[in-house]
């Protein structure tokens, strides 16, 4: 992440909160289940699995599944799109929420939620490098690793705010899921719409302060 600039890592915040307002709405229409949080779900497959409970079992793996499927797809954009890689991976993103949120719209619930999760696997390969994602946009737990390690540096001598850029995504992140509790609660899963316009307005900031190479 050291390679990236001021204006670079804010965009990177910004689509950590949009992940984190879309994971809000999934996690409370599946009942606990996440659709970007994979770390989550490996935990709740293996719970659901001993239990014996094959639906609980069935829907966790399918999220995971299509959150892969989301970042192959992602990939597969990203390396066709060259140094147009973040606006095309981003509009792939838009796409795939305003599906979301027209489904959703028809009552199709359950196919929109799904391709929530592919959004959020689609949303990792914004940032990646040799064919190696460097900022993780969808999960905290390296990041959180990251700052740590940063304040540990900045007590030995090292920069006194390294850890700040690692600290912006996790909050990004944390304050989307609020926004994205908050607004599900006033209008429910018609705030995939929010979240697609979103998307489409980092779309378009991506497309002139980010590029690759």
């Amino acid at each position: 992440m050291m390679r990236y600039q001021r204006r670079e890592i804010a965009l990177a915040a910004c689509f950590s909160a949009l992940a984190g307002y879309v994971d809000a709405l999934g996690f409370i229409t599946l009942g606990g289940y996440f659709v970007s949080f994979m770390t989550g779900n490996t935990t709740r497959l293996g719970i659901e699995l001993a239990g014996g409970r094959a639906g609980g079992a069935a829907l966790a793996g399918g999220i995971i599944a299509l959150f892969v499927s989301g970042v192959v797809l992602g990939s597969l954009v990203g390396h066709a799109a060259g140094r147009q890689r973040a606006p095309a991976v981003l509009g792939m993103v838009t796409m795939l929420l305003a599906l979301a949120a027209l489904l959703e719209t028809s009552g199709a619930t359950l196919p929109a939620v799904g391709l929530l999760a592919v959004a959020m696997g689609t949303e990792n390969a914004v940032f990646q490098r040799d064919g190696e994602v460097t900022i993780g946009l969808t999960y905290m737990t390296g990041t959180l690793v990251k700052m740590g390690q940063r304040i540990a540096a900045a007590m030995l001598g090292g920069p006194k705010r390294a850890f700040l850029r690692h600290f912006l995504l996790w909050l990004g992140l944390m304050g989307g899921a609020f926004l994205g509790a908050a607004v599900h609660g006033w209008i429910g899963l018609t705030a995939i719409w929010l979240a697609a316009a979103a998307a489409a307005a980092m779309t378009v900031a991506a497309t002139f302060f980010l590029r690759d190479g």
